[in-house]
């Protein structure tokens, strides 16, 4: 009997031992940091997050990977202000690209206020996921405000026709331009413009995303002010990339019973089974430090009709999930 009762103890540990690693738990690793970019390369699920820091401390980018969205391997300083010579101030809000076996990290930079000051939005260069990144052009690849839209927060979108596009902007206006094929600049567009304006409404302010679904663009961003608890997460869709867009609704924002500022996010997309997660950063409940910001991982999904349900956060996070 002793022996019966002490396996079943064992049994139990290991369950209990199991159950507590079966999920990632949000946040799905340790730190301050915001504004992920999920991306997955050489079959990893990747995060590159902002150092969420004062901005004389947003001197560095780290990197997180992941085999299963679970487990997750911290990459330090994979690129550093010391390799962007026109940074000065602060970098934040990454974007990945790969092409033609080269891995491109747009970043924003020196918060400029007007066109008088140097800064913007950067891409650095890199042979593998975990860099090191080095700056690509010894200066900003646009470095100037279009349309009202400040030069932050890039998303870097591979249309199926080959085309690549950026999608970018603050102080409530979104832009989108075409990039030239090696990434040095933005190409002008059949109509004569490089800088299209794209914002889908007035409730727009930064973070934008585009994805392409079933033949539908869908253009996500982030509506609220980033240091407070009604930060949060709409969409729109389009027939294009440039529009134009109606803003749906949103679809993530605070849950007093979970965390407030829950906004500026990333999406994977695994194709084999067309799971949908989102990423996303979020304040700890009762915390009023608007740079205590943690990264999570929830389920997206969509409707009959393609709309996206509200998203549920949780603390638990999401299961194992192979590519």
């Amino acid at each position: 009997m002793r022996i019966r009762h002490l396996l079943v103890r064992i049994a139990f540990a290991i369950t209990l031992a199991f159950a507590a690693v079966a999920q990632a738990g949000n946040p799905v690793f340790p730190g301050w940091y915001a504004d992920p970019e999920a991306a997955i390369f050489q079959n990893q699920y990747w995060i590159y997050p902002t150092t969420s820091e004062r901005y004389a401390e947003q001197t560095r980018f780290d990197a997180f990977s992941s085999s299963d969205l679970v487990h997750w391997t911290k990459h330090e300083g994979v690129l550093r202000m010391a390799d962007v010579p026109w940074a000065k101030k602060a970098m934040w809000a990454p974007a990945m690209a790969q092409k033609d076996g080269k891995y491109y990290f747009f970043f924003a930079a020196n918060d400029i206020q007007s066109d008088k000051e140097l800064g913007g939005i950067g891409v650095a260069v890199a042979d593998h996921p975990e860099g090191p990144y080095k700056d690509l052009l010894g200066h900003p690849l646009i470095d100037a405000f279009h349309n009202g839209a400040q030069p932050i927060d890039p998303f870097v979108f591979h249309d199926d026709d080959g085309s690549w596009y950026m999608i970018y902007g603050g102080w409530k206006h979104a832009n989108i331009v075409k990039l030239k094929p090696d990434f040095s600049g933005v190409e002008t567009m059949p109509d004569g413009k490089a800088y299209h304006e794209i914002t889908p409404s007035p409730e727009y302010v930064e973070g934008p995303l585009m994805f392409k679904r079933n033949g539908k663009y869908y253009f996500m961003w982030s509506e609220g002010g980033w240091t407070g608890p009604d930060y949060s997460v709409a969409y729109a869709i389009g027939d294009s990339p440039m529009g134009p867009f109606k803003r749906i609704g949103k679809i993530l924002q605070q849950d007093p019973k979970i965390g407030t500022g829950a906004g500026h996010h990333s999406v994977f997309h695994v194709a084999r089974d067309d799971s949908w997660f989102i990423v996303y950063h979020r304040h700890p409940l009762g915390d009023t430090d608007g740079n205590h910001r943690e990264v999570c991982i929830d389920r997206m999904v969509f409707d009959a009709d393609g709309n996206i349900l509200p998203v549920k956060m949780t603390r638990e996070g999401v299961p194992p999930h192979a590519l």
